[in-house]
């Protein structure tokens, strides 16, 4: 027992006799995934009594979040306009200010789109290579070519995760051999399609674990896996709509996040500390469905009400900023660096909304006037 155990310590999951059988204390998680299924119905429900166009405009906010967020976990920062413009033009959205799209970005919006709106499709190697081939239109990772559309390579050599100095590198983990992945895939997607014998939030759990494990690709395994865990929780709620987003959670806690799947992948097949973390996750991300939500009421609120006042196009796309995610105060100079206008016209733009009633001037005043949508000022 004692010898199995040095041994166990020195190889990862996948090698472990049993691999893939993963097991678990379900006493130890049932709370949690109790708070959590409840948590989701209130959401799903509090959504499904909302007006079709606020629907529609937290599902834009939150789909725009997810896929910024899951290609911000790897160190890339997509356009958030694009992001979003791209999203509303695939889903029939109405869309004021849409902007020219990149290809790298359509290709990431498209394969989350394709995820969560096809989730009661299968899930199989052809799509997950059409998935593959949509992140990496150049069949480059930036200066570096790449397999695309196809499993890695032995050609490539080991897949590993590192970090540190050349030299002096540091491995967190080594996945399968390449000759193996065709087997482990096929296990892996007869598991997914197959009937749940397990909870549906569980199971998507278990799905980012397992495929972040086989990792298959030369590149963008942890979109992918993102994508799946998005396809299955879609599955949970039983609607293609999202209201809440596990990604943008996960940027949040993204050491924990590295950190758990080191060890989980270390570790052997009773996961319940990544269930419990993966749960605590999807929980907090959940609490911020709540904000989302409540800015997209705010938002709709905003412009049914001033829905006959006449704005010029730099008025409308500031307003829209102010209601979103403007951090710190507005000034004159501020909005003429924005909307790339001479202070004069920023002057009238703000006297305008002033006298139209949008716009207030903060208390205070002096050589650096501030000012707020008005009752949203501190």
């Amino acid at each position: 027992m004692y010898i199995y155990r040095i041994i166990a310590e020195n190889m990862y999951i996948y090698q472990l006799k049993g691999w893939p059988s993963f097991t678990w204390d379900t006493e130890a998680i049932l709370v949690r995934l109790g708070e959590v299924r409840h948590r989701q119905g209130r959401i799903l429900g509090l959504m499904s009594s909302a007006g079709f166009k606020l629907q529609e405009n937290a599902v834009l906010d939150t789909l725009t979040l997810d896929v910024t967020k899951s290609s911000e976990i790897e160190g890339e920062k997509l356009n958030t306009d694009q992001v979003r413009s791209s999203i509303a033009r695939r889903l029939g959205i109405e869309l004021a200010g849409a902007v020219p799209v990149d290809r790298n970005v359509d290709g990431v919006v498209e394969m989350m789109l394709d995820a969560t709106q096809r989730y009661t499709h299968d899930l199989t190697a052809d799509r997950l290579f059409d998935w593959h081939a949509a992140l990496f239109p150049t069949g480059r990772s930036g200066m570096q070519k790449i397999t695309v559309a196809d499993w890695r390579t032995p050609q490539a050599g080991p897949m590993q995760v590192v970090s540190g100095p050349i030299g002096k590198e540091k491995i967190h983990f080594e996945a399968p051999r390449a000759e193996r992945l065709s087997a482990e895939m096929d296990l892996f997607l007869n598991w997914f399609n197959a009937e749940p014998t397990t909870d549906a939030v569980l199971k998507a759990a278990i799905a980012h674990l397992w495929f972040v494990t086989i990792h298959p690709f030369d590149d963008g395994n942890g979109r992918i896996a993102r994508a799946i865990t998005d396809m299955q929780l879609a599955r949970a709620d039983g609607t293609p709509q999202r209201f809440y987003s596990m990604s943008a959670q996960i940027l949040r806690e993204k050491v924990a996040y590295y950190d758990m799947l080191e060890q989980t992948q270390k570790g052997g097949l009773d996961i319940t500390p990544w269930l419990t973390w993966f749960l605590d996750c999807l929980f907090h991300a959940m609490d911020h469905t709540e904000e989302t939500l409540s800015a997209v009421v705010n938002r709709a609120r905003f412009w049914e009400k001033n829905r006959e006042i006449a704005l010029n196009s730099r008025q409308q796309y500031m307003v829209g900023v102010l209601l979103d995610e403007f951090y710190g105060k507005l000034t004159s100079t501020k909005w003429a660096k924005i909307t790339k206008s001479s202070p004069d016209t920023a002057l009238r733009d703000i006297q305008d909304l002033i006298e139209k009633g949008i716009l207030e001037k903060e208390p205070g005043g002096g050589r650096n006037t501030t000012y707020a949508l008005i009752g949203t000022h501190q």
